[in-house]
């Protein structure tokens, strides 16, 4: 019998009546992201989708909406000061309580936070000189805190409703990344090595940290869940070499180190020289950067193709191939996974200056190796539109779908789990309640600048199938989200 799913409209009249609520707040000016996030840890995603890099000044990127806002000012007079002399520092304090109202395993509420400094230097402006001109250095720390609601009280493992939360370590500060980088021929030839998220830069966006639920933000499910290609606040010792042939086009390539652990460079992220690091994941990507009619109308179109040489366990068959969890014998190993996407967002419409002010239509497929990979198909469309049509031009509007699907092997592994009585294993997602199919995640958010350098998001979420099975009912969760850019 098809399961009738039951949608909570009580949700959307106390989503209703906070907008007003937070509309009629201090008026708006510029912030550093639309969707409340500000740029801590976006640069590379913001550079790849600009239609030039600009390392020598990322200035240019932080246009409206981004701007440059900080709830302490201009921090008497330092601020200035240090951009002049190519000094770009960014501290954020993003905090995200969530609760289930309805469904899941049991009714609850949770915060989850995290406090993060970036620290970007252009050194031929800080040393004057031109021998270090279009060199650039880039580092980000983090600090993470609070509960998982998703895994708490909802009993999915899959679509995470808060994006603050995963793989920071019990540790003051969490190295996200540090790393160079150098043009060459007016930025036509970009060069990155060091520690980097590589899905920082392969199928990033900074559109989509504008929604709070995890299999979003930064780097859509599932390749940032594998060991190659990880996205913030994970990271892999490698390098990115990106050419611009035109303007509007680009072709991108990396080469990473892949680490075997669960926490990359250790809990702290500082341990670069983890043991087992002999094998390599090679990410290429194409971008089209098109700017359509008089209005500008910025598109983003990529695609691209990763493969990591390591080997890896199959998630069903042992070395005779039968499923290993009923023979008994050892996994079979496959050497080799790969992952491929297609991804785009178009402004439709626009509502001011900026590469993101405006309406904006988002879509995109992902797939990962299901032998491997616990899961293989993520799809994704959506809308996000800044606020200027209202009268509050800092404010954003969004609406996302999901569907992520699970892999076949990663099905039958827990099907035969059932049949032999014995507990089902874990994947790269975690813990698993019940044999996984898919999951249908619906989000619709409000953000509203309320003050300088501050901005609350009223979130609406409704989790079709958690965890990608049917054990538990679907969950509907409200959340709160609070940025503060200091």
């Amino acid at each position: 019998m098809t399961k009738r799913i039951f949608f909570p409209f009580r949700a959307l009249w106390l989503f209703a009546f906070l907008l007003p609520l937070l509309a009629a707040a201090v008026p708006a000016r510029a912030q550093l992201l639309p969707g409340g996030n500000s740029s801590i840890g976006l640069l590379p995603s913001l550079e790849v989708d600009n239609e030039a890099n600009l390392v020598e000044d990322p200035a240019p990127l932080f246009s409206a909406p981004y701007g440059k806002d900080h709830f302490f000012g201009n921090w008497g007079g330092a601020q200035p000061w240090l951009l002049d002399h190519g000094i770009h520092i960014l501290a954020d304090v993003h905090e995200e309580l969530a609760g289930n109202f309805r469904g899941g395993r049991k009714q609850g509420v949770t915060n989850a936070g995290q406090v993060g400094v970036e620290l970007d230097v252009d050194w031929g402006k800080l040393t004057n000189t031109d021998l270090f001109k279009n060199f650039w250095t880039h580092m980000m720390v983090v600090n993470g805190h609070g509960r998982n609601l998703s895994t708490d009280y909802i009993g999915d493992s899959i679509g995470g409703v808060q994006q603050i939360y995963g793989a920071r370590g019990n540790v003051v500060a969490h190295l996200v990344y540090l790393y160079a980088e150098h043009s060459f021929f007016h930025n036509h030839l970009d060069i990155s090595a060091g520690w980097i998220p590589p899905g920082s830069f392969f199928a990033a966006s900074p559109l989509f940290c504008m929604y709070m639920n995890v299999a979003m933000c930064g780097n859509p499910a599932p390749t940032k869940y594998t060991e190659g290609a990880r996205d913030w606040p994970s990271g892999n010792l490698g390098f990115v070499v990106r050419a611009m042939p035109t303007s509007e086009t680009y072709i991108m390539g990396g080469l990473f180190a892949v680490s075997p652990h669960a926490f990359n460079g250790g809990i702290s992220g500082w341990a670069w020289a983890q043991d087992g690091l002999g094998k390599f994941s090679s990410p290429v990507e194409v971008g089209w950067l098109p700017k359509f009619g008089k209005h500008h109308l910025n598109g983003h179109y990529k695609a691209g193709f990763g493969y990591d040489n390591s080997s890896y366990p199959d998630l069903l068959e042992d070395i005779h191939g039968n499923p290993w969890i009923t023979s008994g014998m050892p996994k079979r190993y496959r050497a080799g996974r790969a992952s491929a996407w297609v991804m785009a967002d178009q402004m439709l419409v626009r509502n001011g200056d900026g590469p993101t002010n405006g309406l904006i239509a988002l879509a995109g497929w992902m797939w990962a190796d299901g032998h491997t990979t616990a899961m293989s198909h993520h799809i994704w469309a959506g809308m996000v539109e800044t606020g200027a049509a209202w009268g509050r031009p800092m404010d954003s509007i969004g609406a996302m779908y999901q569907w992520e699907l699970m892999s076949r092997a990663s099905t039958l592994q827990q099907e035969y789990a059932v049949s032999a009585g014995v507990p089902f294993p874990s994947n790269q997602w975690g813990t698993v309640w019940g044999i996984q199919t898919h999951e249908n995640i619906y989000e619709v958010f409000y953000n509203a600048h309320v003050a300088p350098g501050i901005s609350l998001q009223p979130d609406f979420q409704y989790i079709n199938r958690p965890g990608g099975s049917t054990v538990f009912h679907d969950a509907a969760v409200m959340g709160l989200q609070f940025n503060a850019v200091l």
